[in-house]
């Protein structure tokens, strides 16, 4: 196995360019899980451990942009405003995982179950990617990602970032495991509200091939909440509503760690939960 280690983000696309087969690498505990299982055995590794210009964040002129190196543990000290991302960035494994695993690794595996593609998701995020040969592009995480670790990302680009347009606005994010801690998620979700939009939007991840967006739900919360009147409650039976609405946008299938039926359920559950934690957090910052 050859081992590549940029120490630039231009060396970086280079040295990708050159070897579109090696493997990039930042904090490992997806792709070392499965070379240690002799399930992967990649031909060259392109460690990005030494790449500083993928381990900033920004917030310019209300955009977010956070390097695609950035770990989780950073994301849930640095990123505690937004609320949603922080605490997706909490439940992800154990401290010494949260150390090493780094948002772009949670992009570029793809999985359905991924903590943070939930919340990047609700965010209406942009993943940016890189090539020495084509420049910059950025897409919207919908198009990036094609299905259960699949992604458009040509053999040649590298994730760089991801990009978000901020919104001062409570967000919740949840998942059911079998214990409390280092768990793949059997069911998650992000909820996150925009007063200033007038909208909820509502992501469900570890149910479908993808994370999906759960429209039928957002749109009938759009339409049920006070946004004039953020203390009000919601009429009776909207929150039902809103969980049956969540749980229909599911395709969940059965698998070792849960069956459809169940994960339905448990996304109807989290669904109505987010909506009244964060109105109740609306109201209380009103």
């Amino acid at each position: 196995m050859d081992v590549l280690s940029p120490r630039s983000l231009d060396e970086a696309l280079e040295q990708k360019a050159a070897r579109p087969d090696a493997v990039p690498v930042a904090g490992g505990t997806d792709l070392w899980v499965a070379v240690n299982f002799g399930t992967a055995r990649p031909p060259a590794i392109l460690d990005l451990s030494r790449v500083g210009e993928l381990k900033t964040w920004s917030v310019d002129d209300g955009r977010v942009r956070l390097g695609a190196g950035v770990t989780f543990a950073r994301i849930e000290r640095e990123l505690a405003a937004f609320r949603a991302l922080a605490e997706a960035a909490r439940s992800v494994g154990s401290p010494q995982i949260r150390n090493r695993a780094t948002i772009g690794g949670n992009l570029a595996t793809a999985s359905p179950a991924g903590d943070g593609i939930p919340v990047l998701a609700a965010y209406g995020a942009d993943v940016v990617v890189a090539s020495s040969r084509s420049g910059t592009r950025s897409e919207p995480w919908n198009r990036f990602f094609t299905g259960p670790k699949r992604t458009t990302l040509a053999p040649d680009e590298l994730i760089v970032a991801v990009e978000w347009d901020a919104v001062d606005a409570p967000g919740s994010f949840a998942k059911v495991g079998t214990r409390n801690a280092m768990v793949i998620a059997i069911a998650g979700l992000c909820l996150q509200l925009d007063p200033a939009g007038r909208s909820v939007r509502l992501a469900l991840g570890s149910v479908a091939p993808t994370v999906v967006r759960a429209a039928g739900a957002e749109t009938f919360a759009a339409d049920a909440v006070a946004w004039d009147e953020p203390g009000r409650p919601l009429a009776e039976g909207a929150v039902e509503e809103f969980g049956r609405l969540a749980a229909a946008a599911a395709h969940p299938i059965d698998d070792v760690r849960g069956s459809a039926a169940y994960r339905r359920r448990a996304v109807e559950v989290l669904a109505r939960r987010a909506l009244l934690w964060t109105l109740d957090d609306l109201g209380a910052a009103a």
